[in-house]
């Protein structure tokens, strides 16, 4: 997105020198805000103020009240929102270096939330967002936060060292890569109050769970092709499970048309109605999206052991005793889907992880995209056919 932020940057530069006769105008808070909350209203959020203070490129903005569209109980209150680095284009857009938001702290009778340090950075709001096209989008650059804690009874049961979100545009405006992160995540079970989930939580060394989150991903606009080529959970002496997937149709016009709906089910005061008609919008929709590939694969640092010993231990048995009735129970269960290559691929995959717990991976790759009309009608006619329609595959240790 930098680049474009230069090439901005560049004419309004030249702008301001051939112009250098004429008057300097303020920018106007209020116009700000009020193309913000025409672009953010796509999405079903709008924000309010109490008062918008220019100082030069900064704009302070007081007693700021984020807005939900369809449930107004649901609002939440900022307070002072600095905006700094503000250019207004000559296109009636503007461009923001950073928006700065004041530390959140939530407290509710069962405890308490606190986000530290939220940071927004090259947010651009765009002139007119009915446009249509990348430029009329609401974009930011990244965004991250400082700490997070969660609080229940006075004691510390989850926290977040750190967070940060990236989005870049393509070369040639082709689409967007997207990044995130959460640093050092860290909950506290010790407190469980169901004693048997306790016991179980105890004895699988699950008191304190730590590890980190991560996301990678990209979108193209012409065939609206999202990809999240990431998105793993890695946890410390439990294992790492990361989520793909890929579908096309996407595009533009598809989110337009789901802002549409959301806009009448919105404007409908009949609500049961407004939730039916969008929910058939919705289905209708659906049907332009096509199926690329996904994954789960799960990488076992341990835990896997752990479980097999606490069932076992409970059934009055070993862990490797458990393991081998579980070869046995696999094949029997899978024979009642009806799907034999599938019913072998997950007995040899279960048997192989079984002996030596190490990764199993469950993935879904037809030889030619699918269509999702395609995916439904085979799980309503016949869905022991869906697994050779997605290409699906399960595979262990590899």
């Amino acid at each position: 997105m930098m680049p474009m932020r230069t090439l901005r940057t560049m004419l309004a530069s030249a702008a301001f020198v051939g112009l250098a006769a004429a008057p300097a105008f303020a920018l106007d808070g209020a116009d700000l805000v009020a193309k913000f909350n025409a672009a953010a209203a796509q999405n079903g959020t709008t924000i309010s103020y109490d008062g918008a203070d220019v100082d030069g490129d900064t704009v302070t903005l007081t007693n700021v009240v984020v807005k939900t569209v369809t449930d107004k109980d649901s609002d939440v209150k900022v307070g002072e929102v600095t905006l700094e680095g503000v250019e207004e284009y000559e296109d009636g857009s503007y461009y923001v270096d950073t928006v700065s938001l004041p530390d959140i702290d939530l407290s509710e009778a069962e405890g308490n939330l606190n986000v530290k340090d939220i940071v927004f950075g090259g947010l651009t709001i765009p002139a007119n967002p009915a446009g249509g096209t990348i430029d009329d989008m609401l974009l930011y650059e990244s965004a991250s936060t400082g700490p997070i804690t969660v609080t229940s009874k006075g004691k510390q049961v989850f926290s977040v060292e750190s967070t940060e979100a990236n989005l870049t545009r393509q070369e040639g405006d082709a689409g967007f890569d997207f990044d995130a992160t959460l640093k050092a995540m860290k909950a506290d079970l010790s407190d469980v109050e169901d004693a048997k989930a306790k016991d179980a939580i105890q004895k699988l060394g699950l008191t304190t769970v730590a590890g980190d989150m991560t996301m990678k991903g990209s979108w193209e606009i012409a065939s609206g092709k999202i990809g999240l080529d990431e998105y793993a959970l890695d946890f410390a002496n439990i294992g790492k499970l990361n989520i793909t997937f890929s579908v096309s149709g996407y595009t533009l016009e598809f989110i337009k048309a789901i802002q549409e709906a959301m806009k009448a089910q919105e404007a409908n005061p009949n609500k049961e109605e407004a939730n039916q008609a969008l929910g058939l919008a919705m289905m209708g929709l659906m049907q332009q999206l096509t199926f690329n590939d996904a994954s789960i694969r799960f990488d076992d640092a341990s835990i896997t052991k752990r479980v097999l010993d606490y069932i076992a231990k409970e059934q009055g048995t070993t862990g490797d005793q458990f393991a081998q009735s579980l070869k046995g129970l696999v094949p029997i269960m899978m024979a009642q889907l009806n799907v034999p290559e599938l019913q072998n691929q997950v007995s040899a995959a279960a048997n192989a992880y079984l002996d030596s717990p190490k990764s199993l991976t469950i993935s879904a790759k037809p030889e030619k995209p699918v269509p999702f009309p395609m995916i439904i009608g085979a799980a309503m006619g016949a869905p022991n056919t869906v697994p050779s329609v997605l290409g699906v595959k399960v595979t262990a240790n590899d």
